[in-house]
């Protein structure tokens, strides 16, 4: 199978068109979060209140700058690299597989899977260290639907602070579409035992070995194409 055609199709169909040239705002754990993206320049937006400030941090093509109610405030060299991957990694989740383009980006196709009686492409993605990120080295598989192309599963591998490989899995639902763009929530799972290869994971949820932490939503959604 074509990689390109897979990941492109699966684009298609979340709205990547529309959300080439777009303004979307959403809420995620008590934050704010910004995206304006027009097409290649982007500035991607955190609002924090804290102690009755606004913290605002800003990611775009220019860097990273961090604002306070109205005033531009220095931030540690160190903590820069950390800020800018937590406002990206959540802009980077809301919408995938949007980003699967990008040119640090690297994919491969590595076969089918059959989940629930629909079946899937499953796609192997890693990065180059060069554009990659402060992450570059989390490697993720997405399973995009054979017959619709949407993205309804997707696990990655990460460096945990113990230098252990930590392993996630997502399961996506509630479905919606605002503005011609696709929006999905995530059910959020670990392995229960350990000895367990990433791509492999689906077949975990198939049998109830996954364990769920979490759910990922996104509310209040407001999205405002730009064109």
């Amino acid at each position: 199978m074509d990689v390109e055609f897979i990941v492109n199709k699966s684009i298609e169909v979340t709205g990547g068109e529309i959300i080439k040239s777009s303004d979307i705002t959403f809420d995620f754990r008590n934050r704010t979060y910004k995206a304006i993206r027009d097409n290649g320049q982007f500035t991607y937006i955190r609002m924090t209140l804290k102690d009755g400030d606004s913290v605002f941090d800003i990611l775009s093509n220019s860097g990273y700058d961090r604002f306070i109610n109205d005033s531009l405030v220095k931030v540690a060299d160190s903590m820069i690299p950390r800020y800018s991957a937590s406002v990206n990694s959540v802009h980077y989740f809301s919408l995938l597989p949007y980003s699967l383009n990008d040119p640090a980006v690297n994919k491969t196709y590595i076969g089918k899977s059959t989940i629930n009686n629909s079946e899937y492409y499953k796609v192997k993605v890693t990065f180059d260290q060069e554009g990659g990120g402060q992450d570059y080295e989390d490697i993720f598989v997405y399973w995009i639907n054979s017959k619709s192309f949407k993205t309804d599963y997707l696990a990655y591998s990460y460096l945990e602070s113990n230098d252990e490989i930590g392993l996630r899995f997502r399961e996506a639902f509630n479905e919606r579409y605002l503005e011609g763009i696709r929006f999905i929530d995530y059910n959020n799972y670990k392995p229960k035992k350990k000895g367990v290869f990433l791509k492999d994971l689906d077949k975990f949820l198939k049998n109830n070995e996954l364990k769920l932490l979490s759910k990922i939503e996104l509310e209040n959604i407001v999205v405002k194409p730009l064109n």
